[in-house]
């Protein structure tokens, strides 16, 4: 069992809890694949600006200082838009974080907001320093010193920008649905009360989606008709599991 722990952690493996009770498993990219998409990213912004001043300067030949300064206000735009543009949305990730298979989701697993992303790309300014002002886009050229240190020292890699926009960066293979090892039901009761039909069907949903949930989840549930099981806890969610075995049985 902690051989299998040292491997989930190892992974990065977080588990996440959705929505009526399922849970998920993110594996959190940590701060090398991502300090890797990062450079990829440079590449791509530091060649379109590359060829940007050259159409410029053909355009403008005569002109240097209307070439300079379209340059300037185009490199700002294309080096801060650039990140915002493509982290957001469903696929949430630069091209960059594609080609090494990350994306950037909200810290419940689900697509970021555009607020989110604006946010933590606003707060990459903080995160670069120590940095020193470029004087081609009027950027700054930083170490993200501040950022690799707030990954190192957060559970989910998070750097400030993350922080503040309640963002995670993840791989992006499938989320792994956790599903609970159910008790074995091997007989059906039944119940001690009349159950109306409405009753009844809920009573076979939970046994339907029960190995979607944890188990504290389904013994959470299950509390909530101890009146019908007269036991709580594991006993009592395993009495209602074969409750509603019964019904399903018999429905």
């Amino acid at each position: 069992m902690a051989y299998k722990k040292d491997i989930e952690m190892l992974d990065t493996l977080q588990s996440v809890e959705l929505g009526e009770g399922v849970e998920i498993r993110l594996r959190i990219a940590g701060p090398y694949p991502r300090a890797l998409a990062l450079l990829l990213d440079t590449l791509i912004i530091a060649g379109v600006m590359m060829v940007l001043g050259i159409i410029l300067s053909l355009v403008f030949f005569s002109s240097t200082n209307v070439a300079g300064g379209i340059y300037l206000i185009v490199a700002f735009f294309i080096s801060w838009g650039y990140f915002v543009f493509f982290e957001n949305g469903k696929r949430g990730a630069t091209i960059g974080k594609r080609t090494v298979g990350l994306r950037v989701v909200d810290r419940s697993g689900n697509t970021a907001k555009t607020s989110q992303i604006f946010v933590r790309n606003i707060l990459r300014l903080v995160d670069m320093l120590p940095g020193i002002p470029s004087t081609a886009g009027g950027v700054l050229i930083g170490s993200f010193g501040l950022g690799f240190i707030c990954c190192l020292f957060t559970k989910k890699f998070q750097r400030i920008g993350d922080l503040v926009a309640n963002t995670v960066v993840v791989y992006t293979q499938p989320d792994m649905v956790i599903t609970g090892q159910l008790p074995n039901v091997a007989e059906s009761t039944a119940p001690s009360i009349a159950l109306s039909r409405e009753e009844q069907l809920a009573l076979s949903e939970y046994f339907n989606r029960a190995g979607l949930w944890s188990e504290a989840r389904r013994i959470e549930l299950a509390d909530h008709a101890s009146e019908l099981t007269k036991k709580k806890g594991m006993s009592g969610m395993v009495k209602l599991l074969s409750i509603a075995k019964w019904t399903r049985e018999k429905g």
